[in-house]
């Protein structure tokens, strides 16, 4: 199975300069409205978690994370915490 990350917003550049922050690089989407990740390692999710936590008072962008199929949680200051603890529990691995 294949775990996402998703991030959405409303202003155009606003992913692009989150994701150039995040992976010290430049990024070109070709929607910048949206950006959808898959990941092989659901551990790898915990750290784009805390980099959007750490830095979501720069960017108007909201991200859900899909480590169930068919289920999207949204991530928020309120359950990041919670969200990362669950992560490492269920695969310890």
């Amino acid at each position: 199975m294949k775990y996402k990350v998703q991030l959405y917003s409303t202003q155009k550049n606003q992913i692009n300069e989150f994701l150039k922050e995040f992976f010290c690089r430049n990024f070109d989407l070709e929607d910048k409205l949206n950006w959808e990740k898959e990941y092989d390692n659901p551990i790898e999710i915990a750290e784009i978690i805390g980099g959007f936590i750490d830095n979501n008072y720069k960017f108007s962008i909201n991200m859900w994370i899909s480590i169930d199929k068919g289920v999207l949680i949204n991530v928020t200051d309120n359950n990041a915490d919670e969200l990362i603890k669950y992560l490492y529990e269920r695969f310890p691995y």
